[in-house]
């Protein structure tokens, strides 16, 4: 595995994550899991009254590259639509894939750069992204 993999900024974001405990009443949540390296990163939302991300709540059990992704979405998520989030995944998605040449504009989100070229590891980078759109899309089925 490249040292340019586990760099210093993967291992402070994974020792940093945010919102890191269940919410006690979600109006959503979603419990995403990579098959490949056994991942897991369960989501809680609350929404505000225009349907963006006002409470979020992580679980993360998952290998350093995933504890980074969820730190950075989980820094960000807040005051998010579902749009905007679907825009996030989507494009990180498609640049992990090798299908766009960047990753979007979420904060921070090229420090998977080095991780392309590591296919087994991006199920575990676009955990935490799969789960926050769809912990907002069933917060929004249950208003």
């Amino acid at each position: 595995m490249s040292a340019d993999l586990y760099n210093p900024t993967i291992l402070r974001l994974a020792a940093t994550i945010p919102h890191h405990s269940r919410l006690p009443d979600p109006q959503g949540s979603a419990a995403k899991r990579s098959p490949i390296c056994g991942s897991r990163v369960t989501v809680d939302v609350r929404l505000d009254g225009d349907g963006r991300v006002a409470e979020l709540g992580l679980e993360v059990r998952a290998c350093a590259l995933g504890q980074a992704s969820a730190s950075l979405m989980g820094a960000h998520a807040i005051g998010r639509s579902l749009a905007e989030l679907e825009a996030a995944c989507d494009a990180l998605t498609a640049f992990l894939a090798g299908e766009r040449a960047d990753p979007g504009d979420w904060p921070g989100i090229d420090i998977f750069r080095p991780a392309v070229a590591y296919p087994a590891r991006h199920a575990s980078i676009r955990l935490a992204f799969e789960g926050v759109v769809e912990a907002v899309g069933a917060a929004r089925v249950a208003a």
